[in-house]
């Protein structure tokens, strides 16, 4: 089996690692790509990508439900689950197979296969258990991801207790689910069931639901879920499981009492940890912490031609995060000047209903961290497009440096948020400061008017509340 050598190799061909192995190729380089199961990672074929196609099922659902409100009316409306799932794995299938042309049209040489750093410069691959190749790189980029968190007595059965994956394919229409965990996964399958009419419990161990988002949007969506009908228990501690024939008992601690609750399927979205096993950090300078590699602020890790990029490298996790890393390294590898990544200009979005969307500080992390603050909120009921749409339910945050007018964070709720996000986080990244935010001109009618409003608001010049 010859040697094959290449100027990079990237493991993993997912969102970071597509991305850095079609940028080293656009620079120039000959390149590599290793993966061992599907392009496009986790986001695209069980992730990101047909997570959405679902969620966008659950809302003509929900449309469906509510004509009335419209002019229109409809009789018998019903669904079909597996036609459902069938779309969404279309859809992850068309875009995996773009991705396998995006490499081809770039000259990136792929290999269907496990990797694993086999000494200074070198990936051995293997496939079933066989060697596939020997390859050699000055650089090799680790882009593996990671995968969902077990934990004792909620490990995923595959039938009663689901992961992501089970509840992207679900073998029935739970008429009862339990989800064990309110970040943006646990949420948004929580939001999707509930919407295909399914009584959902959520639980989550924290005080408040999506605890990574501000404290009032947190309390905004909680009161929006708990009036679409979902049940939710917080500062909540799952005691046990006890599984039935075709159905799942939870024993659950909350509010100092205790309750059995009963499902059909119990989904465990405890968050994730880092693919470091079996690629060959043993004896190298890569330094793993708490399931992730440590990197610095060019990717690189403790060892030397070595790097990583995305999911393995721990939070955010985020697809746009990885691809973002992808291309900061490799220019960095090829020398070019780079703008070194500010987590706190990336974006998060969570596609439940409401949508939740938002970049930057909290105010009660800008008010730790020593700033005197500027807080501007607007309601989407004080917006027009928001209203002919029927989408009333909504609202906007901002969080400014009192002092030098410095946008801090933005904090949004409601339909469409997250294809709104990415203006505040343009402002962000351009360092603007209310000053500009206040003169831009926001067209009419939109529901990104009330982006304009929630700045006015913190400094006491809004209009229309």
């Amino acid at each position: 089996m010859a040697e094959t050598s290449f100027d990079l190799i990237v493991l993993g061909g997912g969102p970071g690692g597509y991305v850095a192995a079609i940028r080293a190729a656009q620079l120039g380089m000959k390149t590599a790509l290793v993966e061992r199961e599907h392009l496009g990672g986790i986001c695209l074929n069980w992730g990101c990508i047909p997570t959405k196609a679902l969620l966008r099922s659950s809302e003509i659902n929900h449309l469906l439900h509510t004509l009335d409100a419209y002019g229109f009316s409809a009789d018998n409306i019903r669904f079909d689950i597996g036609k459902i799932v069938k779309r969404s794995r279309a859809v992850a299938n068309q875009l995996s197979g773009g991705v396998k042309h995006l490499l081809r049209k770039n000259k990136v040489t792929v290999f269907d296969g496990h990797g694993k750093l086999a000494g200074k410069g070198k990936l051995s691959v293997t496939k079933d258990g066989k060697p596939v190749a020997e390859l050699s790189a000055k650089h090799i980029i680790l882009a593996t991801g990671a995968r969902a968190r077990v934990l004792p007595g909620i490990e995923p059965d595959g039938k009663l207790i689901w992961t992501y994956r089970e509840a992207m394919v679900p073998d029935i229409m739970p008429k009862r689910l339990i989800v064990i965990g309110s970040g943006a996964i646990g949420a948004e399958f929580a939001s999707f069931y509930l919407n295909l009419g399914a009584e959902v419990t959520l639980v989550e161990v924290l005080d408040r639901i999506l605890p990574v988002e501000d404290a009032e949007i947190s309390t905004f969506v909680q009161k929006a879920f708990q009036k679409q009908g979902m049940k939710i228990l917080t500062g909540a501690k799952l005691q046990g499981l006890r599984k039935g024939a075709d159905e799942v008992t939870a024993v659950i601690e909350a509010g100092g009492k205790v309750q059995e609750i009963t499902a059909d399927r119990v989904i465990s979205a405890v968050g994730i940890v880092g693919n470091v096993e079996d690629i060959g950090l043993e004896g190298t300078g890569v330094k793993v912490d708490r399931t992730h590699v440590v990197i610095d602020e060019l990717c690189r890790t403790g060892e030397p031609g070595v790097y990583a990029i995305g999911d393995l490298t721990g939070p955010p996790w985020l697809a746009h995060k990885a691809s973002h890393e992808g291309v900061l390294c490799v220019e960095a590898i090829a020398g070019k000047h780079v703008h070194v990544l500010d987590t706190k200009n990336i974006p998060g979005c969570t596609y439940c209903r409401p949508q939740v969307a938002s970049v930057g500080l909290t105010e009660e992390a800008a008010k730790k961290a020593g700033h005197e603050v500027k807080v501007g909120r607007f309601p989407f009921i004080g917006n027009g497009k928001a209203i002919a749409m029927g989408e009333p339910e909504g609202m906007i945050k901002t969080v400014f440096d009192a002092k030098t007018g410095e946008l801090l964070g933005a904090h949004m709720a409601g339909t469409e948020v997250t294809e709104m996000i990415q203006g505040y986080t343009i402002a962000k990244t351009m360092e603007t400061t209310e000053t500009e935010l206040m003169e831009t001109v926001f067209p009419h009618p939109t529901i990104s008017e009330a982006m304009h409003e929630a700045v006015l608001d913190a400094y006491g010049r809004v209009i229309h509340i």
